[in-house]
């Protein structure tokens, strides 16, 4: 009895501070894709909270271009090592293929989800507190620029309203649709 217990607030517990350094790593991965400001204050934090960890790895495993290996294959670990301590804790087998491909799923995923967020709420600050400066917006900006600008050439604003977000996260959407089913 006191083992089911604790199982779920340790799960809770260990869920949650791997999900949410994996998110750190994950930003800072496609933060760096997109050439993001490297010296913006959330950029910094970032860079400070994910360094421990990818620093060391970055002497085994160099980057690919503008692709950060390390980081990489960092979120995947840490997402397969996350996966198996839950497991664990539930007191279940660990299949090892199955977990692998769980991760790999569970990271686009979050990527995807990292977009929609994004884009959502970039939308909602254009909406508050239109051309102002805020760190956080300008890496945003930084963020959604990929996904936002062919859309963009493609449907031009209509009388003045910008509906690139909306096919954004609808293809997003879709996109969610068709690659997380074949991890599955």
């Amino acid at each position: 009895m006191q083992g089911s217990y604790l199982t779920n607030p340790l799960e809770f517990l260990v869920s949650t501070l791997f999900s949410l350094y994996i998110l750190a790593v994950m930003l800072r991965f496609l933060l760096g894709a997109v050439q993001a400001d490297f010296y913006n204050p959330a950029s910094q934090f970032l860079v400070r909270i994910t360094n421990p960890l990818l620093v060391p790895l970055r002497k085994l495993i160099p980057s690919v271009g503008r692709f950060d290996t390390a980081a990489v294959l960092l979120m995947l670990v840490l997402q397969v090592v996350s996966l198996v301590l839950v497991l664990a804790l539930r007191g279940g087998g660990i299949p090892v293929g199955a977990v692998l491909v769980t991760s790999i799923a569970e990271l686009v995923s979050l990527m995807i989800n990292i977009f929609i967020f994004a884009i959502i709420i970039q939308v909602i600050l254009s909406w508050v507190n239109p051309g102002s400066y805020n760190p956080v917006s300008s890496l945003l900006y930084s963020l959604t620029n990929p996904v936002l600008r062919p859309i963009q050439q493609l449907i031009p604003p209509i009388s003045g309203i910008d509906l690139s977000p909306l096919f954004a996260l609808i293809g997003l959407q879709v996109l969610r649709m068709l690659v997380l089913p074949l991890l599955a």
